[in-house]
């Protein structure tokens, strides 16, 4: 459904050579300015609906933490960042809810902004369980994170 609504936000992009991206002082500001804002525009409204409640939205009012993702991918996307780097991913929290955070691939480490979190960190320091993440060159794909000893 976000894919029909946001066509453009799905749209193959051109397929850049190289992985993650350096980490360059405007870059982390962008990083840091952006993960800021959408975590005050957006107010938290839980989805109580499940899978049928999910409407993955950019830049709403209200929302859940996938309208979080979403809107800072779209943001930095339009800043010029490669979509190669800005990877969605789903975790579990402690409580065991599934939760929806963006992760960037860096040279210097793939970091996490997420709504529960003020703070960049690098997603080895985040206390969650990784589950899936976007397949970075290609579109509509997730990858399985598997656990270790499975």
């Amino acid at each position: 459904m976000f894919c029909l609504r946001y066509e453009a936000e799905c749209r193959p992009r051109r397929s850049f050579r190289g992985g993650p991206i350096r980490l360059t002082e405007t870059r982390w500001a962008d990083l840091q300015e952006i993960n800021r804002t959408v975590n005050q525009a957006i107010e938290p409204a839980r989805n109580e609906f499940g899978l049928a409640g999910e409407e993955w939205t950019i830049n709403p009012d209200r929302g859940d933490c996938n309208d979080y993702a979403v809107s800072k991918r779209h943001e930095l996307l339009r800043r010029g960042w490669p979509a190669r780097v800005l990877l969605l991913s789903e975790v579990v929290v402690a409580s065991g809810e599934h939760h929806m955070v963006l992760l960037v691939r860096t040279r210097s480490g793939d970091l996490v902004l997420d709504n529960l979190a003020p703070q960049i960190k690098p997603w080895s320091r985040m206390p969650y369980r990784w589950v899936r993440v976007q397949s970075p060159g290609r579109n509509g794909l997730w990858a399985a994170i598997g656990r270790e000893g499975s």
